[in-house]
C-alpha cells in the first residue's frame, strides 16, 4: 500500500510539474517587443498577431510593482499606448508582454509565457519632432532673425494643456541651426540656447535654413531631434543706385553725355563737309 501511495504521489507531482511546464509553453511568446516614442507619445509594439490566444501588457518602474493598462489586457492587438501611464518622465520602465488565453477563456495557469522589453526612459529616449520656425530680415538686409517654435508633446500639464518641449526640458533644450546661401552647397551651423537667433548674412542674398532640437545631456545617438523643413529667404533685387552707388552712376551718365555730344559733333562736322562739297560741285553750273 505504501508503495502504491508513494507511486501515486510521485505521478501526481509529475503531472503537476508537466502541467506547469505545458502551461508556460502553451502559447507562442511575443516577438520583436520594442518601444516607439515620438514627442512623448509612447507605444509598445510586438508581433505576431495572435490566433486562439491574446496578449496582456504589464509595465513597471524598475524595482516597483507591475501595473496593467486596461486597454491592453487580453487584447488581440499588437500595440499598446502607454503614454498616459509613463507619467514619471525621468524614471526607467520595463514591460512584459504576456501570452494568455483569449478573452472569455478561463485562466487556468498561474504564470503564462511572456517576453520582457528593453528598458525605456521617456525623458532620455523619446524622439523630438520637427520644430517650426519663422524668420525676418532687418531693414539693412544684412541680418536675419529666426524665431523657433517648440514642438508640442503628448504630455498634459496641470491645466490639462499639452506641454511644449521647453516646459519639459527647460534649459537642457537647445537648437541647432543650419544655413547657407541658396546657391551654395556649403553649410554653416550655429547652436542657440533660446528660441531665437540672429545671423549675419550678405546683403541682398537669399539664404536657406533648417533647425533641429539638440539635447547635449543625452546619449550621443539620442541628442538630435528631427530636422525641420527647409525655408529660404527671398533674394533681394537691389535697384541700380544700391548696386553701383550714386558716384558711379553719375560718372556713367557724364561719360554717356560726352559720347553722345561727340557723336553729334562728328555728325554735324561730316554733314557740313558734305554740304560744302555739294555746293562746290554746283557752282560752275550756276555760273553758266
Amino acid at each position: 500500500m505504501r508503495a502504491l501511495f508513494g507511486l501515486g504521489s510521485f505521478l501526481g507531482f509529475c503531472s503537476l510539474f508537466l502541467h506547469d511546464v505545458s502551461g508556460n509553453d502553451i502559447y507562442p511568446t511575443a516577438q520583436n517587443v520594442s518601444w516607439s516614442s515620438h514627442n512623448f507619445k509612447t507605444l509598445l509594439t510586438w508581433s505576431p498577431e495572435p490566433t486562439g490566444y491574446s496578449y496582456t501588457v504589464e509595465y513597471s518602474v524598475l524595482g516597483k510593482d507591475h501595473k496593467k493598462n486596461p486597454h491592453c489586457i487580453r487584447t488581440t492587438q499588437t500595440e499598446c499606448d502607454l503614454t498616459m501611464d509613463l507619467t514619471e518622465l525621468n524614471q526607467t520602465y520595463s514591460a512584459d508582454v504576456v501570452s494568455e488565453p483569449k478573452l472569455g477563456d478561463p485562466l487556468d495557469v498561474e504564470e503564462y509565457p511572456y517576453t520582457k522589453s528593453e528598458r525605456f526612459c521617456p525623458y532620455k529616449d523619446t524622439t523630438i519632432g520637427k520644430p517650426n520656425f519663422t524668420f525676418e530680415v532687418n531693414e539693412s538686409k544684412n541680418k536675419i532673425t529666426l524665431h523657433i517654435q517648440d514642438p508640442v508633446s503628448a504630455i498634459r500639464g496641470a491645466n490639462n494643456e499639452l506641454l511644449k518641449m521647453r516646459e519639459i526640458f527647460k534649459e537642457e533644450l537647445k537648437y541647432k541651426v543650419f544655413y547657407s546661401k541658396a546657391k551654395s552647397t556649403g553649410k554653416k551651423e550655429k547652436v542657440t540656447m533660446t528660441n531665437e537667433i540672429e545671423l549675419d548674412v550678405d546683403k541682398g542674398q537669399s539664404y536657406c535654413f533648417s533647425v533641429q532640437a539638440y539635447i547635449p545631456t543625452r546619449a550621443i545617438n539620442k541628442q538630435l531631434g528631427e530636422l525641420s523643413k527647409t525655408q529660404c529667404s527671398p533674394e533681394e533685387k537691389s535697384n541700380i543706385f544700391e548696386e553701383y552707388g550714386l558716384g558711379v552712376i553719375a560718372g556713367g551718365i557724364i561719360i554717356l553725355i560726352i559720347i553722345l555730344l561727340s557723336i553729334i559733333c562728328l555728325i554735324t562736322y561730316f554733314c557740313k563737309r558734305r554740304a560744302k562739297a555739294i555746293h562746290k560741285e554746283a557752282m560752275p553750273l550756276n555760273a553758266v
